[in-house]
């Protein structure tokens, strides 16, 4: 039997989540995925796991202005540069500093390489989802040129399925959803890899 698994999401205005497009700053714009990506994380575990610190403002009334606002104080830590965020350890290193400055350092931070196989990636996702903790996932370049909206980009993942023909994955970026075959996506054909982000409460 298929199991399914997602987490009860948010939306701002009609959007499934935050939409990078909002951002007014042109560096943020282009390339604030790693940010905006936290944002949508941290939105999520104020929202829905009472981690109010996360977010300045109120969890409950979500606008876009404040969502520009929040991910333009995001970017001092997460600051997109010509080629993005790249690697996990930058990204990590951001996360713990914006953990720090707000009183979160008990939530642990750590990363998951794209070099490992899809099916540990697989046990990662369901077991954070398991738990209600959203997966920021970066994927790099991919030889499957239907992965196309993808390359180069964080995006959040946030439920999965299991199928007879494998693990899907549901993401949330630039507003909206998108289901993804794992193993697929995971085995891009190129050795520089990406992988995953896993938060531990």
């Amino acid at each position: 039997m298929d199991r399914k698994k997602e987490l009860k999401y948010f939306n701002i205005g009609k959007a499934f989540g935050g939409n990078q497009k909002w951002m007014k700053d042109p560096w943020m714009h282009i390339g604030g995925c790693a940010a905006l990506t936290t944002c949508d994380a941290f939105i999520y575990l104020a929202l829905y796991r009472g981690r109010r610190e996360l977010y300045d403002y109120d969890p409950r009334n979500l606008t876009k202005k404040d969502y520009v606002r929040f991910g333009m104080s995001m970017k001092p830590y997460l600051r997109p540069r010509e080629t993005g965020i790249k690697d996990l350890d930058t990204y990590i290193y951001g996360v713990k500093a914006y953990l720090e400055d707000v009183g979160a350092e008990d939530i642990g931070v750590r990363g998951f390489r794209g070099s490992r196989s899809w099916e540990e990636a697989g046990e990662i996702i369901k077991k954070q989802i398991d738990e209600g903790i959203p997966v920021p996932y970066l994927m790099l370049k991919h030889r499957d040129k239907a992965f196309d909206f993808f390359e180069w980009h964080w995006f959040l993942v946030i439920g999965y399925e299991e199928r007879e023909e494998g693990l899907y994955i549901k993401a949330a970026t630039y507003g909206k959803p998108h289901i993804l075959p794992l193993r697929q996506l995971w085995n891009t054909g190129y050795e520089e890899k990406g992988g995953l982000i896993i938060f531990s409460i």
